[in-house]
């Protein structure tokens, strides 16, 4: 796509060009890097029955297999990876609702790391000692290498590093495509798994109910009836700052249950040949790419 957009073979290459792509592309002057609001979101799934200590694993307890996800969560540098692979194109993500939204906050910031964005050692260990838990425990985790763009192997190659490095983790890193990949992440064949998200409209619900209520779109088997209430409960508030509150309350559990780690949240960009007018006017917080605005 990349190599098609700069022959001139298409007019617009739009989703998954990898960082050094678009990094590359800004500076050919046969075309124009586009770039707008995003809601985009990358994110680990832990499926509660397969994890380590999961509800159906041998081993199944599930105070150490809360102790694994927060030991996880306060092991990754989002700021790393949002550097070293995506350019910045990527930016560090601390909820499950992305930055910009009604009712978005900073859960995963507040509860996990040092405060600051950057992760603990310290703290991760201590959840780990805290729970019973005592060698390396093995992480099987699965990625996808081309549903999300070909950085994501580059990306899961520094969540492995970042959690090995810490003595705590031995990861099982594989791929799969994404024919397979999406039929099999829905039925238990991994325990933790990569997901991404574009969002079908502008609104935090679009974070919330698809993914928690009823099971999730995921399969993955958590379920927090208070999570689901508050979440049944902003969809019909009215008043912006009430509703608000409630996506917060419905965030900070969310947290500290860890059925998803939000990783990053990205940026729109589309490349598009420099005869191309009105891509600009499509990349707006609507999310959706309408064709009507485009000419030539």
């Amino acid at each position: 796509m990349k190599l098609e957009v700069k022959g001139g073979q298409i007019d617009v290459a739009n989703r998954s060009l990898s960082a050094t792509d678009i990094e590359d592309l800004k500076k050919d002057s046969n075309v124009t890097v586009h770039v707008g609001p995003g809601g985009e979101m990358r994110y680990i799934v832990f499926n509660y029955d397969t994890m380590p200590y999961g509800a159906k694993a041998p081993e199944a307890d599930p105070k150490k297999a809360l102790a694994v996800r927060q030991a996880v969560a306060n092991l990754i540098d989002r700021q790393a990876i949002s550097d070293q692979v995506y350019k910045g194109t990527y930016l560090p993500m601390w909820s499950n609702v992305p930055s910009g939204f009604v009712g978005a906050n900073e859960s995963f910031k507040q509860a996990y790391g040092d405060g600051s964005g950057k992760p603990s050692l310290d703290k991760a260990k201590k959840v780990m000692s805290d729970a019973g838990i005592t060698g390396p425990v093995t992480i099987k985790l699965q990625y996808n290498p081309d549903h999300y763009g070909k950085s994501s192997g580059d990306e899961y190659a520094m969540v492995k590093d970042q959690l090995e490095k810490s003595g705590l983790f031995t990861v099982d890193l594989q791929s799969t495509e994404w024919v397979t990949y999406n039929a099999a992440s829905k039925k238990d064949s991994y325990p933790v798994f990569q997901l991404g998200w574009f969002p079908d409209f502008s609104d935090a619900d679009n974070y919330l109910t698809p993914f928690f209520v009823g099971g999730g779109f995921m399969n993955n088997h958590y379920s927090n009836p208070e999570v689901e209430s508050l979440i049944a409960k902003q969809l019909v508030t009215a008043d912006k700052a009430e509703r608000e509150k409630t996506i917060q309350e419905a965030q900070n559990l969310l947290a500290k249950d860890i059925s998803t780690l939000p990783l990053l949240q990205g940026a729109q960009v589309a490349v598009s040949g420099t005869k191309v007018k009105g891509v600009d006017s499509t990349l707006d917080a609507s999310f959706k790419f309408r064709l009507g605005t485009i000419s030539k």
